[in-house]
């Protein structure tokens, strides 16, 4: 029979729709029957007014409305008495989160060896299930085989029948072995802070998901099988963002992922919204994890919280790197300035990767025989031999930052398919060894590097604003706007870069040179990687603003060269930024603009744009 999950003042009921012609009312009514009765309280379930919301959106329903017209089998709905209001999130972020799922329908299969960041990124959006690979489960089930057999022989091995950290010489008796993995659990739920989005928590679980299909943690079958369906489910733990040092592993993190698992704290889905982990768990038939010996270990001990957000970093720096080329190009252009400082004779004689493919990148979208550009050539009589290093060191500033994306890409990927817990177990030796693989130090260097290179992205972003705005530079109307002193034009959205680059300044220190001793000396060195992470997120969402905020002011003083036009990729880039902000002719709010362009830039439309361009130039030069 078809069933809803209603909440009462934080309690949760599973409550058939009853005969076909029953009302949302009377699926109130039973709700608040079995309250009262498990509340041991009189039963007043017919005498109470109350309102019913769908968790999913908020919706209020229509009590007289008939349940299964607007109701769906294991949906969420809350009962809300007159005085009160809602307790869970209806939030836009979460309801847009709701509203916005669709279940995908395409698969793919985890091994621990071959999970990429642009693949996790595609899970973390939502856009695919997950399942093991035959191999994997192969490896997962002789890995516990080895946990089990030393369970039956009585040895003693630590995180299985010992204490933890400096409790490590500590036995357990084998009757209170389950009870010593959710203890952990539970004690290790520590953090505080903003709780991580629906995206990264998704990105956090199949992580997990993934390093345990490894087969080096011995967890069991049943475990990962049932954390495959709750993230195929979008059954999503509350895990808060702050309470790691990244060593051993992200312990806190990870301990409220697995609680949300094991029905305990709070949940998230598409149909309920967050409620509790148990009724979100039930609603969607699915059971609490029930941990077996080493499983609470396990699960919490791993660097997945450092390398998921470590992962969407370089996705979007790597976007953003290549729509940095893009966008300095046109101002580029809007400045009269030469392309003589990209010829590859230049670059070759000093053959950094980065440098040569961004100086590639400004040849193949600016003046040539193949995209002429009538902005360029109206400047050839002037003869200009160089411009400022705010330009002509575009190929050296924004080449270093692809190199270092490119090492730190090769370091994120590495741990996204390594074992990273303690102790691990070797099948085929029937070991397990205690090591320290948890230690997020790799990771931790690496963003804290990612941080600092792409913020440079950010700074000659910032400088080549002021080039635009500043019409003692740049030959254009001051501010980028007809009327100056009626109108102030672009002068504050240059002071909103700088205050974005300022920022980055600070954000750029490195958490990784840190460490404080934890868990009384025993865990005495750590990492600080899941610093390192959130803060290269942000200055990566920094230099992503101060790109849209240069590709505004590029494209605005385009506007005071026309008739001229740029070349053809360029003119297509304009377009693009016309198709969501008009002309500046007269000052308006500029927080919108700014925000539609800061669209483009995440999406990756700058680059789409161009891309089919720059192929066809290097098309024409190799027939050339």
């Amino acid at each position: 029979m078809p069933c809803v999950s209603v909440c009462v003042r934080g309690e949760w009921f599973r409550v058939p729709f009853g005969s076909p012609s029953g009302s949302v009312h009377l699926l109130g009514i039973e709700a608040l029957r079995r309250y009262y009765q498990a509340k041991k309280l009189e039963d007043a379930s017919g005498k109470s007014e109350f309102s019913m919301l769908r968790c999913r959106g908020g919706e209020l329903l229509q009590l007289k409305d008939k349940a299964e017209d607007v109701l769906e089998d294991n949906d969420f709905v809350q009962l809300v008495f007159p005085g009160e209001s809602g307790k869970y999130d209806f939030s836009p972020r979460a309801t847009a989160a709701q509203q916005s799922y669709q279940e995908p329908k395409e698969y793919i299969s985890l091994d621990g060896n071959s999970l990429t960041t642009a693949d996790l990124v595609s899970l973390g959006q939502g856009l695919f299930k997950i399942k093991l690979t035959h191999v994997a489960e192969e490896g997962i089930k002789k890995g516990r085989e080895v946990i089990d057999t030393f369970i039956r022989e009585d040895r003693v091995v630590y995180g299985v029948n010992t204490g933890f950290g400096k409790f490590a010489r500590t036995l357990i008796p084998k009757e209170q072995l389950a009870q010593l993995q959710e203890n952990l659990v539970r004690s290790h739920c520590a953090g505080v802070g903003t709780p991580l989005s629906v995206e990264r928590t998704r990105m956090l679980l199949v992580l997990r998901i993934n390093v345990l299909a490894k087969g080096h943690s011995g967890v069991s079958k049943e475990t990962i099988g049932a954390m495959i369906k709750a993230f195929n489910a979008s059954c999503l733990s509350w895990v808060p963002e702050q309470g790691t040092v990244g060593a051993s592993g992200d312990l806190a993190p990870l301990a409220h992922l697995t609680l949300g698992l094991m029905g305990e704290g709070k949940m998230w889905s598409p149909q309920s919204g967050w409620a509790d982990a148990k009724a979100v768990l039930e609603g969607h038939g699915l059971k609490p994890i029930l941990l077996k010996p080493k499983e609470g270990l396990a699960l919490i001990n791993g660097t997945q919280l450092i390398s998921s957000l470590g992962s969407e970093a370089v996705e979007r720096a790597i976007a953003v790197t290549r729509q940095a080329d893009v966008i300095a190009a046109l101002t580029l252009e809007a400045l009269k300035g030469t392309t003589k400082a990209f010829d590859s004779a230049i670059h070759a004689v000093r053959p950094h990767p980065g440098q040569m493919e961004v100086a590639e990148r400004l040849r193949s979208i600016l003046d040539s025989k193949i995209f002429p550009s009538q902005i360029s050539e109206s400047q050839k009589s002037f003869d200009r031999v160089q411009d400022a290093y705010t330009l002509r060191c575009i190929p050296q500033v924004h080449g270093v930052v692809n190199d270092t994306i490119t090492f730190v890409h090769k370091v994120i990927s590495t741990e996204l398919n390594s074992a990273t817990d303690n102790p691990l177990v070797f099948a085929e030796t029937g070991q397990t060894i205690s090591g320290g693989n948890f230690h997020g130090e790799y990771p931790a260097k690496a963003l804290d590097y990612l941080a600092i290179a792409v913020h440079e992205l950010g700074s000659i972003s910032e400088r080549r604003i002021e080039r635009l705005v500043n019409p003692s530079l740049s030959e254009l109307p001051a501010f980028l706007v007809k009327e100056g002193g009626l109108n102030s034009g672009f002068m504050i959205a240059h002071c909103t870069a700088a205050a974005l680059v300022s920022e980055n300044k600070a954000l750029c220190h490195p958490a990784s040179i840190d460490s404080l001793s934890t868990s009384a000396a025993t865990e005495d060195h750590v990492s600080m990687g899941g610093w390192a992470a959130r803060k290269a997120l942000r200055v990566v969402e920094h230099v992503e603003q101060v790109l849209a905020i240069e590709l505004l002011a590029a494209c605005q003083a385009l506007e005071f060269l026309r008739p001229l036009k740029s070349t053809a990729p360029l003119e297509k880039v304009y377009q693009l930024l016309r198709s969501v902000v008009s002309p500046w002719d007269r000052d308006r709010m500029m927080s919108p603009d700014i925000e539609a362009a800061h669209v483009l830039v995440r999406q990756q439309n700058v680059w789409k744009t161009v891309e089919p361009y720059m192929d066809e130039y290097r098309k024409k030069k190799l027939k050339a």
